[in-house]
């Protein structure tokens, strides 16, 4: 690193330590050194597919590792992953505006990051609902509100619509593999838990201590399972998922209710996931007039 690039990262640290000090408060919507349209740095791609979604994805002038939704997303910097934030980037690029993921960043990083004086806001959709109110935040952040409350209104009334519709259908007995090396499953407020609540898909794992337990093979061939969910990514191959046809005894595999989905939306929170969510639904319906059709249950 040239010697006045350290000089100057060291000065304005100490000029942004010296201010940030003084704030001792709860993460707030700062907004006195932001203008009508912001430069933002994004660190998740949830936050960018939504900044997207209200207009505002031009206004990005960083992220992260694994961005690429929309197509134009792939374009922009990176300045580090999910492990590591890379702080001098940030520094130099004088972001009027850091949308960070509370859980997902390393939060020694963030903490450094508000330290030095940014203006942080934390993004942590945990629900449905709560991806339009971030849509709503991040518009009235950006300068994009109008558009963000089409998006939310239209999002939360798709939201409704689907509900409606699969809410009170007869509940299936699922399994949701997260991951097969180790066998990982979904429980009581995890994300993709409201998929299967919405879809009337019973979870018999849902009460385990653990957002995201890990199980053995043995607890699942107990569940007598009518289909299992099993999210892929693009970028695995099949390979990559748990062999179930190694275990005919479960019901899902010995009639084949497996269903496939695509990990790049339903495991990312934006408004995609309501993709997701109306595939997994269609899906399940399909099992369910499968298993009415065959055995009259």
């Amino acid at each position: 690193m040239k010697l006045t690039h350290c000089l100057a990262l060291l000065l304005i640290s100490v000029l942004y330590t010296t201010s940030a000090l003084a704030d001792t408060s709860e993460p707030k919507l700062v907004t006195t050194n932001v203008t009508d349209k912001p430069r933002i740095i994004a660190l998740a791609p949830h936050i960018v597919e939504m900044l997207f979604d209200i207009g505002a994805g031009e206004q990005i002038i960083a992220a992260t590792e694994h961005t690429d939704y929309p197509l134009a997303a792939q374009k922009i910097p990176r300045i580090g992953s999910s492990l590591r934030i890379q702080l001098e980037r940030v520094i130099e690029l004088q972001p009027d505006l850091v949308i960070a993921w509370q859980s997902g960043n390393p939060s020694d990083d963030l903490a450094r990051i508000k330290q030095l004086g940014f203006n942080v806001v934390y993004s942590q959709p945990d629900s449905f609902e709560d991806v339009a109110k971030e849509l709503r935040l991040f518009g009235k952040l950006s300068g994009h509100s109008e558009q963000a409350e089409r998006v939310a209104a239209k999002f939360l009334a798709d939201l409704a619509n689907i509900k409606q519709q699969y809410g009170e259908k007869k509940p299936l007995t699922g399994f949701y593999e997260v991951w097969s090396r180790p066998l990982t499953t979904i429980a009581r407020g995890s994300w993709p838990q409201q998929f299967l609540d919405i879809c009337s898909i019973n979870n018999p794992f849902i009460e385990a201590g653990a957002r995201y337990p890990q199980v053995n093979i043995e607890q699942v061939l107990q569940s007598q399972i009518d289909i299992i969910i099993q999210p892929l990514s693009e970028s695995q191959t099949g390979k990559e998922g748990y062999d179930w046809q190694k275990w005919p005894i479960l019901p899902a595999v010995k009639h084949q209710q497996i269903i496939i989905l695509d990990a790049d939306v339903v495991h990312r929170m934006t408004t995609r996931s309501l993709h997701a969510l109306t595939d997994l639904c269609q899906q399940a319906d399909k099992s369910r007039a499968y298993y009415q059709n065959n055995h009259g249950t």
